[in-house]
Protein backbone atom coordinates (compact mmCIF):
# COMPACT_ATOMS: atom_id res chain seq x y z
CA UNK A 1 0.00 0.00 0.00
CA UNK A 2 1.18 3.85 -0.81
CA UNK A 3 0.76 7.28 0.83
CA UNK A 4 -3.32 6.35 0.51
CA UNK A 5 -5.66 4.04 1.57
CA UNK A 6 -8.51 4.34 -0.94
CA UNK A 7 -11.95 3.89 1.19
CA UNK A 8 -14.41 5.33 -1.06
CA UNK A 9 -17.29 8.02 -1.14
CA UNK A 10 -18.16 9.29 2.24
CA UNK A 11 -21.81 10.72 2.07
CA UNK A 12 -24.57 11.17 -0.39
CA UNK A 13 -25.93 15.10 -0.24
CA UNK A 14 -24.70 17.59 2.12
CA UNK A 15 -26.42 17.91 5.64
CA UNK A 16 -25.51 20.95 6.74
CA UNK A 17 -23.34 24.26 5.48
CA UNK A 18 -19.98 24.13 6.01
CA UNK A 19 -20.36 20.37 5.27
CA UNK A 20 -17.15 19.26 6.58
CA UNK A 21 -16.72 20.57 10.16
CA UNK A 22 -15.72 19.43 13.49
CA UNK A 23 -19.06 17.67 15.03
CA UNK A 24 -20.63 17.25 11.39
CA UNK A 25 -21.68 14.03 10.64
CA UNK A 26 -19.91 13.41 7.73
CA UNK A 27 -16.49 14.24 9.21
CA UNK A 28 -17.62 12.28 12.67
CA UNK A 29 -17.61 9.37 10.24
CA UNK A 30 -14.23 9.68 8.44
CA UNK A 31 -12.60 10.47 11.70
CA UNK A 32 -14.00 6.56 13.04
CA UNK A 33 -13.01 5.17 9.27
CA UNK A 34 -9.50 6.83 10.25
CA UNK A 35 -9.93 5.41 14.20
CA UNK A 36 -10.48 2.13 12.50
CA UNK A 37 -7.44 2.02 10.94
CA UNK A 38 -5.47 2.65 13.41
CA UNK A 39 -4.60 6.14 11.27
CA UNK A 40 -4.09 9.63 13.01
CA UNK A 41 -5.28 11.27 9.89
CA UNK A 42 -7.92 11.14 6.62
CA UNK A 43 -8.26 12.72 3.89
CA UNK A 44 -11.03 14.34 2.12
CA UNK A 45 -11.39 15.36 -1.45
CA UNK A 46 -13.82 17.96 -3.45
CA UNK A 47 -14.02 19.54 -6.03
CA UNK A 48 -12.80 23.31 -5.37
CA UNK A 49 -15.38 25.43 -4.66
CA UNK A 50 -15.46 29.22 -2.41
CA UNK A 51 -13.83 27.13 0.58
CA UNK A 52 -10.28 27.19 1.65
CA UNK A 53 -10.43 23.85 2.47
CA UNK A 54 -8.52 23.81 5.75
CA UNK A 55 -7.03 21.06 7.89
CA UNK A 56 -9.05 20.73 11.33
CA UNK A 57 -8.81 17.75 14.11
CA UNK A 58 -12.12 15.69 14.87
CA UNK A 59 -11.76 14.03 18.36
CA UNK A 60 -7.94 12.96 17.96
CA UNK A 61 -8.20 12.66 14.20
CA UNK A 62 -6.33 15.35 12.02
CA UNK A 63 -8.84 16.06 8.90
CA UNK A 64 -6.89 17.04 6.27
CA UNK A 65 -8.97 18.41 2.95
CA UNK A 66 -7.80 19.11 -0.55
CA UNK A 67 -9.70 19.82 -3.44
CA UNK A 68 -9.22 20.26 -7.75
CA UNK A 69 -9.33 23.07 -9.60
CA UNK A 70 -10.48 21.28 -13.79
CA UNK A 71 -8.68 24.41 -15.95
CA UNK A 72 -10.72 23.35 -18.76
CA UNK A 73 -13.82 22.31 -16.21
CA UNK A 74 -17.13 23.84 -15.95
CA UNK A 75 -16.95 24.24 -12.25
CA UNK A 76 -18.12 22.70 -9.24
CA UNK A 77 -21.88 23.78 -10.31
CA UNK A 78 -21.63 23.54 -13.76
CA UNK A 79 -23.04 20.69 -16.28
CA UNK A 80 -21.31 17.77 -16.60
CA UNK A 81 -19.39 17.34 -19.51
CA UNK A 82 -19.97 13.37 -20.07
CA UNK A 83 -18.07 12.99 -23.10
CA UNK A 84 -14.79 14.84 -21.53
CA UNK A 85 -15.11 12.90 -18.55
CA UNK A 86 -15.32 9.75 -20.52
CA UNK A 87 -11.92 10.49 -21.98
CA UNK A 88 -10.46 11.68 -18.87
CA UNK A 89 -11.84 8.13 -17.36
CA UNK A 90 -9.87 5.87 -20.28
CA UNK A 91 -6.53 8.53 -20.92
CA UNK A 92 -5.97 9.82 -17.66
CA UNK A 93 -5.92 13.66 -16.94
CA UNK A 94 -3.34 15.83 -18.78
CA UNK A 95 -0.31 16.97 -17.02
CA UNK A 96 -1.11 20.71 -15.51
CA UNK A 97 -5.29 20.37 -16.37
CA UNK A 98 -5.70 20.21 -12.61
CA UNK A 99 -4.39 22.60 -9.76
CA UNK A 100 -4.75 22.31 -6.29
CA UNK A 101 -6.55 23.51 -3.16
CA UNK A 102 -5.88 23.61 0.33
CA UNK A 103 -5.51 25.19 3.59
CA UNK A 104 -5.77 28.83 0.79
CA UNK A 105 -2.82 27.53 -1.00
CA UNK A 106 -3.10 26.69 -4.77
CA UNK A 107 -0.44 24.31 -5.98
CA UNK A 108 0.29 24.14 -9.64
CA UNK A 109 0.54 20.30 -9.74
CA UNK A 110 0.15 16.92 -7.75
CA UNK A 111 3.51 16.18 -6.56
CA UNK A 112 3.81 19.61 -5.09
CA UNK A 113 0.04 19.12 -3.51
CA UNK A 114 1.27 15.57 -2.60
CA UNK A 115 4.11 16.61 -0.23
CA UNK A 116 2.06 18.94 1.68
CA UNK A 117 -0.29 16.46 2.84
CA UNK A 118 2.03 14.03 3.77
CA UNK A 119 3.83 16.84 5.54
CA UNK A 120 0.87 17.57 7.42
CA UNK A 121 0.32 14.05 8.43
CA UNK A 122 3.75 13.61 9.56
CA UNK A 123 3.53 16.48 11.64
CA UNK A 124 0.55 15.04 13.47
CA UNK A 125 2.61 11.76 13.92
CA UNK A 126 0.96 9.32 11.11
CA UNK A 127 2.41 6.18 10.29
CA UNK A 128 1.39 4.32 7.38
CA UNK A 129 -1.12 5.08 4.63
CA UNK A 130 -3.88 7.86 5.00
CA UNK A 131 -7.48 6.72 4.61
CA UNK A 132 -8.88 8.77 1.75
CA UNK A 133 -12.31 9.60 0.68
CA UNK A 134 -13.80 11.70 -1.49
CA UNK A 135 -16.62 13.66 -0.14
CA UNK A 136 -19.36 12.47 -2.30
CA UNK A 137 -22.11 14.52 -1.82
CA UNK A 138 -24.99 15.92 -4.80
CA UNK A 139 -25.97 19.00 -4.85
CA UNK A 140 -28.56 18.30 -7.54
CA UNK A 141 -29.94 14.84 -9.00
CA UNK A 142 -30.20 11.53 -7.84
CA UNK A 143 -27.31 10.68 -5.63
CA UNK A 144 -27.55 7.37 -6.32
CA UNK A 145 -26.63 8.15 -10.14
CA UNK A 146 -24.49 11.21 -9.49
CA UNK A 147 -20.98 10.26 -7.91
CA UNK A 148 -20.99 13.73 -5.98
CA UNK A 149 -18.48 16.05 -4.68
CA UNK A 150 -14.39 15.01 -5.27
CA UNK A 151 -15.28 11.85 -7.42
CA UNK A 152 -12.41 12.90 -10.16
CA UNK A 153 -9.86 13.70 -8.04
CA UNK A 154 -9.98 10.58 -5.78
CA UNK A 155 -10.08 8.99 -9.40
CA UNK A 156 -6.83 11.09 -10.36
CA UNK A 157 -4.74 10.08 -6.55
CA UNK A 158 -5.34 6.48 -7.33
CA UNK A 159 -4.45 6.68 -10.42
CA UNK A 160 -1.19 8.54 -9.83
CA UNK A 161 -0.32 6.33 -6.72
CA UNK A 162 -1.46 2.85 -7.85
CA UNK A 163 -2.17 2.83 -11.76
CA UNK A 164 -5.00 3.20 -14.30
CA UNK A 165 -6.55 -0.32 -13.57
CA UNK A 166 -6.64 0.12 -9.75
CA UNK A 167 -7.67 3.33 -10.03
CA UNK A 168 -10.95 2.15 -11.46
CA UNK A 169 -11.08 -0.90 -9.27
CA UNK A 170 -11.01 1.76 -5.97
CA UNK A 171 -13.46 3.87 -7.89
CA UNK A 172 -16.57 1.03 -8.21
CA UNK A 173 -15.41 -0.24 -4.41
CA UNK A 174 -15.49 2.92 -3.14
CA UNK A 175 -19.48 3.23 -5.10
CA UNK A 176 -20.43 0.67 -2.35
CA UNK A 177 -18.96 2.26 1.18
CA UNK A 178 -21.61 4.33 1.69
CA UNK A 179 -24.16 1.93 1.05
CA UNK A 180 -22.46 -0.66 3.78
CA UNK A 181 -21.00 2.49 6.00
CA UNK A 182 -23.15 4.98 6.40
CA UNK A 183 -25.29 5.60 9.14
CA UNK A 184 -27.67 7.40 8.46
CA UNK A 185 -27.62 5.97 4.32
CA UNK A 186 -31.59 5.71 4.19
CA UNK A 187 -32.01 9.03 5.37
CA UNK A 188 -29.69 10.54 3.31
CA UNK A 189 -31.46 8.78 0.46
CA UNK A 190 -34.76 8.90 0.94
CA UNK A 191 -34.86 13.02 1.98
CA UNK A 192 -32.20 13.61 -1.00
CA UNK A 193 -34.35 16.03 -3.02
CA UNK A 194 -34.97 18.04 0.16
CA UNK A 195 -32.12 18.30 1.28
CA UNK A 196 -30.42 19.76 -1.44
CA UNK A 197 -33.20 22.63 -1.89
CA UNK A 198 -32.30 23.38 1.40
CA UNK A 199 -28.56 23.53 1.10
CA UNK A 200 -28.85 25.53 -2.49
CA UNK A 201 -31.58 28.00 -0.72
CA UNK A 202 -28.91 28.51 2.14
CA UNK A 203 -31.46 26.77 4.23
CA UNK A 204 -28.91 24.56 6.23
CA UNK A 205 -25.82 26.86 7.15
CA UNK A 206 -25.29 26.50 10.75
CA UNK A 207 -22.33 29.19 10.53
Amino acid sequence: MGPYEPVGRLGFVKLANPDMYPGHPHSKLLAEYATERGSKCALVVHFAGDSNYRHYMEGDVLIIEMAFIDTNGTGAEGPTNYMDSLKLAIFGVPDGRYKFKADGLTFNNWNDANKYILKLAAQNGQKGPIPMVWHGTARSGNPIFSQGCGLPLYFYITWKEYGQFAAYYYVLKGMLTPYLSLPYRAYELQHASELQYYYTHDMLNYQ
